[in-house]
């Protein structure tokens, strides 16, 4: 909501000709010399690389910049997947209440083709993880997943929910038991769930890979991998070894991939 009244009163600043303030960045109100000055054209043209920018720093789109029509969407997700709580403000996230309108946009638009997932993302809220992990797998449309930097714990069903997956050699997957934050009310019952939640994951993680069940849940509760943690990180080809990413790869690899697996579709 923030950033939307932020690009409001930036378009709202366009149209009156009075100084807004976008975060790092202003723009100056115009004198008077330098509105008879520049042609229509011209003000035409600031006021598109003004508005480019601002969505740049605010909204991290391209929009306007790249003149090019693509049959590719892309979806990142990032930093910490945020569930049914807010998280700090200094915490960089994906919200699922976002990105699920995407998704179905992706599914209903018939002039995107395929979909492209690129991950760099510390895991977050697990329902909320898994949430999109099914919207993604249960596409029409052709999909394809890049691990870059990290996908880590809720994130590595969200790499393997595409019908292929890729990782950056450098890249990392975290694959760990489930954990739980605030009151925790020591009874059986609340192992029980525990279990039940883990297996939903573990479950879905074999489903939607190569991985076996037994290997899955060994490397998920290893206890030398880690020095103060439960669980393995893999680093780009043992994620591979372990059958859990389709191949080791960077961003043109999985456009090719992408590319690929649209022209099957459509022959």
């Amino acid at each position: 909501m923030q950033n939307e009244r932020a690009l409001e009163e930036f378009f709202k600043g366009e149209r009156t000709g009075a100084p807004v303030e976008c975060g790092a960045w202003e723009t100056e109100e115009p004198s008077d010399t330098a509105e008879a000055s520049d042609s229509d054209s011209g003000n035409g043209e600031q006021k598109s690389d003004r508005e480019a920018k601002f969505r740049i720093d605010n909204f991290g789109a391209f929009n306007g910049i790249f003149n090019f029509h693509s049959e590719i969407q892309y979806l990142t997700i990032i930093g910490s997947v945020e569930g049914h709580t807010i998280e700090p403000p200094q915490d960089k996230t994906t919200r699922y209440e976002n990105v699920i309108p995407q998704l179905v946009a992706v599914e209903e638009n018939p002039n995107i083709k395929g979909l492209l997932i690129i991950l760099n993302t510390m895991g977050g809220d697990v329902e909320a993880g898994l949430a999109l992990a099914e919207l993604i797998t249960t596409l029409s449309k052709p999909t394809v997943s890049l691990v870059l930097g990290g996908g880590h714990s809720i994130g590595v069903p969200l790499a393997t929910a595409a019908d292929y997956s890729f990782i950056a050699e450098s890249a990392a997957m975290t694959i760990h038991p489930i954990r739980l934050t605030g009151l925790v009310i020591g009874a059986s019952p609340t192992y029980d769930y525990f279990h039940k939640m883990q297996d939903r994951v573990v479950d879905f993680i074999v489903r939607t890979s190569g991985a076996e069940k037994k290997s899955v849940l060994q490397l998920m509760n290893a206890t030398d991998r880690m020095a103060n943690d439960v669980g393995t990180i893999l680093f780009g080809k043992e994620a591979v070894q372990a059958g859990i990413i389709n191949e080791v790869g960077g961003l043109s690899s999985a456009l090719r991939k992408l590319r690929d697996l649209i022209r099957e579709r459509e022959a």
